[in-house]
């Protein structure tokens, strides 16, 4: 999520600040944000990352710079139903951010790590506030546990009147950006959350970059370009020994309509959006279910 990014930067900015860390620790109902939601405040009232839709911040800060100030940690409830119409309950824990914790999220976050953190938040953790914990540790009473994934890495292989707003789509959403002239340029490993688009308007090169590209098996590797052109490309790829799986988008984006540069771009950016998050891509006024998938229940203590 970008606000993993944004907490990142802004401890890095400023690494001997006083920071509280907000956490969206229980959501009942509907909600605009998930458990795990965070946001980083400053002791003079400076927020990133989001909690809600933005009727609630304001409150969650004036919070944060008490606990800045005292160090003791603070539990907030939001009942959206009555105060907002939203039909939900929001349950906020607001503590002093470890520095400690903040240089250590920093660190996974430049690697590209995986890693879990934990927030006890209630009555019944041992250990309250937000810290990393191992695989094989088990879960306490009234904790949040978060698994932390890097964010979308996208490479963009070919220049072009789309690449400004491709970037521009990306950077927005926190992802980071690679761009390459050709595949020559590739180098190093490319994790599992990584996603590519091939875009040279050269055949030869577009060529060399699915041959490139394809045996890394990347979750989404996108081509410009017209079907026929497509089927071409990929006949001469299979006849090198290179096998195409279900990885390869082309042409590359989703049927959103318009032919600028930026429509373009969008397209693109929505469907490895889709495919990294596992959306359906259907119109949310179209689902007969929640639009957010239900948070597993918490282990309820002693059972």
């Amino acid at each position: 999520m970008r606000e993993i990014g944004d907490i990142v930067r802004q401890y890095e900015q400023d690494p001997r600040e006083t920071y509280a860390l907000a956490t969206l620790v229980r959501a009942h109902g509907s909600s605009y944000r998930r458990p795990g939601a965070r946001m980083l405040v400053t002791k003079d009232a400076r927020a990133v990352g989001s909690l809600s839709g933005g009727c609630l911040e304001e409150e969650v800060i004036a919070k944060a710079r008490q606990v800045v100030q005292s160090g003791t940690p603070a539990w907030m409830e939001f009942d959206t139903r009555r105060r907002f119409g939203c039909h939900g309950a929001l349950e906020i824990f607001v503590e002093r951010a470890s520095a400690p914790f903040l240089a250590q999220l920093a660190d996974h976050y430049h690697a590209r790590r995986r890693a879990t953190i934990a927030t006890g938040f209630g009555r019944e953790t041992t250990e309250p506030g937000t810290r990393f914990m191992s695989d094989e540790e088990a879960a306490a009473p009234d904790t949040l546990v978060q698994q932390l994934v890097p964010p979308v890495q996208l490479l963009i292989i070919g220049d072009g009147p789309d690449s400004g707003a491709l970037q521009g789509f990306a950077q927005t959403l926190g992802w980071s950006v690679v761009q390459l002239e050709n595949a020559t340029q590739l180098a190093g490993e490319y994790d599992s959350w990584t996603a590519a688009i091939v875009k040279t308007h050269n055949y030869g090169r577009d060529c060399a970059a699915l041959r490139a590209l394809l045996p890394l098996d990347l979750p989404y590797i996108g081509l410009l370009g017209p079907r026929r052109r497509r089927d071409q490309l990929l006949g001469d790829v299979l006849d090198s020994g290179v096998a195409v799986g279900t990885n390869l988008f082309g042409p590359a984006g989703l049927d959103l309509g318009g032919d600028a540069p930026e429509s373009i771009a969008l397209a693109i950016v929505a469907e490895i959006q889709s495919v990294f998050a596992g959306g359906s891509t259907r119109p949310l006024r179209e689902r007969r279910v929640p639009i957010h998938s239900p948070v597993a229940p918490e282990p309820v203590p002693g059972r």
